[in-house]
């Protein structure tokens, strides 16, 4: 049996730019075979049950291989998509893979992508055309094999075509083409701008002329994957420059919460400019004892407040609520309490009215909200949440008389699975922030990780706490973090990090 092949342009590097097909054909794909310069975080977008398969860094795997590996796939039945750094028909050898396709009879699809050659001069504020610098632009490799007649560049000819060039591939030898172009009669004083990984948080843009360049681009440090912008356009860079100007470029921040909740929180601060590395350090699962559980389920009716102290609880909670029941009236008429804004906002979304919200996670303000509320002696709580958590908030209400249930909801576990690569390059190169919205990714990242080692292994390391519980628990390392959010929210994280950046 034949399946059907999709040759999908994953962007220049921002996640944001793929296009609305090829989310659509990663969601149902069985195989994903994928370049570095894919964003590896556009992966999560596909099943998890389906297969990955990188190519490697630098191409490891040869192409003649990843052609093999892609028509094998298919002719095993699997729904294939081949996911390709920019456009697959823009320097991408995808229409020597498709060829391969063709000839044995296989069904493909070429979904187009943003191209690197539109796309980087766009995030670093350098437009390729502009009606008062030129009309046209040409593109070419700078990593061309001089020796083959048939696609040698003719340095001669590309000296003297007008208005922008763009030159892809060609760090490695910057310095060489540049020198030509400059012998075939371009002037030495010509802008040039050579932008490292561009759209991406690791963005980095260095500027000069033809003469120039190729030394400052060595002072940099600037390597591949690079692209390079010829012309008048370059000085408009200084007034254009918006993506470098965000008040969290350049910053990396790490996110441990579970894949299901990082996506609003990323995207946040991927919009300030941040580089966001995705750690999620843990998952939820059913917690061993199930027994209270159904006990809780058969009790609903006797129950004064059912009590929610995390988003995860909330989801948790009805997700067996709903397989027993069919109707939210058998809820019962109990009053209901959430712990924090996410927790409150995850029950309005099932229309339950929340009566009490304390604003602060810790068992002293959690009780006087309720005795705000109503004096709480002799009144019967089912506490849901974590199959491990902090004993202090049901004996708290206990303390004031209150009848307490606490009843294990979830469990979490740590997660380990490193689709992206995000704990590798983690660990490679370490990161500005790491941050922390519960105890639980503190103690699942610390003994994934060993926090005080990767700290003093990474100096420049801060770490952001969402809360006072989530603070002792990193303060139970022997660290202190950064700050603490004033609001115990994702959004109060934000907060303090831009507050840290100014």
């Amino acid at each position: 049996m034949k399946s059907k092949v999709y040759l999908v342009g994953a962007g220049p590097g921002d996640a944001g730019l793929l296009t609305l097909r090829g989310a659509e054909l990663l969601q149902r794909a069985d195989v994903v075979i994928y370049d570095a310069l894919a964003n590896p975080e556009l992966l999560r977008l596909a099943p998890a049950s389906a297969e990955f398969i990188s190519r490697g860094k630098n191409m490891a795997m040869p192409q003649a291989e990843i052609t093999a590996l892609i028509i094998a796939r298919a002719q095993a039945g699997k729904t294939v998509v081949r996911l390709k750094g920019g456009d697959p028909f823009v320097f991408g050898r995808g229409g020597e893979e498709a060829e391969a396709l063709a000839a044995e009879k296989i069904p493909f699809e070429i979904v187009p992508g943003v191209s690197s050659i539109t796309a980087v001069p766009n995030y670093a504020g350098i437009p390729l055309t502009h009606r008062s610098h030129c009309s046209s632009f040409t593109v070419f490799t700078g990593h061309s094999d001089s020796a083959d007649e048939a696609t040698a560049l003719r340095y001669d000819q590309i000296a003297k075509i007008p208005g922008t060039k763009v030159v892809l591939m060609g760090t490695e030898q910057l310095e060489d083409w540049t020198a030509a172009l400059v012998k075939h009669g371009m002037s030495p004083q010509t802008p040039i701008a050579i932008i490292h990984r561009g759209t991406t948080g690791r963005q980095k843009t260095v500027a000069g002329t033809l003469t120039t360049i190729a030394a400052l681009a060595t002072k940099e440090k600037i390597v591949p994957p690079a692209l390079t912008i010829i012309g008048d356009v370059v000085k408009l860079r200084g007034k254009l420059n918006w993506f470098e100007n965000r008040p969290l470029f350049g910053q990396r921040i790490v996110i441990t919460r579970r894949s299901e909740q990082a996506g609003s929180f990323a995207k946040k601060l991927a919009e300030l400019g941040a580089d966001v590395l995705a750690v999620p350090t843990i998952k939820i699962t059913t917690p061993t004892q199930k027994d209270a559980i159904i006990d809780c389920l058969l009790e609903l009716n006797s129950y004064d407040w059912l009590v929610f102290t995390s988003a995860n609880g909330v989801t948790a909670f009805f997700d067996i609520f709903f397989r027993r029941f069919q109707d939210l009236r058998d809820l019962g008429g109990a009053r209901i309490a959430a712990v924090g804004p996410a927790t409150a906002a995850k029950l309005r979304e099932l229309h339950l009215q929340v009566d009490v919200q304390p604003e602060e996670f810790t068992a002293k303000k959690i009780v006087g909200a309720f005795k705000k509320y109503q004096d709480i002696e002799n009144v019967k709580m089912c506490l849901l949440r974590a199959e491990v958590a902090n004993r202090e908030l049901p004996e708290a209400l206990q303390e004031e008389g209150a009848i307490v249930d606490d009843i294990a909801i979830y469990k979490t576990i740590p997660e380990t699975e490193d689709h992206t690569g995000a704990s590798e390059r983690l660990l490679e190169s370490g990161a500005d922030w790491v941050t922390f919205t519960s105890s639980s990714t503190v103690e699942h990242f610390h003994a994934r990780f060993d926090l005080p080692k990767l700290v003093k292994q990474f100096p420049q390391m801060k770490l952001a706490s969402i809360g006072p519980e989530t603070s002792k628990t990193i303060e139970a390392l022997g660290l202190k973090p950064a700050f603490e959010a004033k609001e115990h929210t994702t959004d109060g994280l934000i907060a303090g990090l831009l507050k840290a950046a100014k």
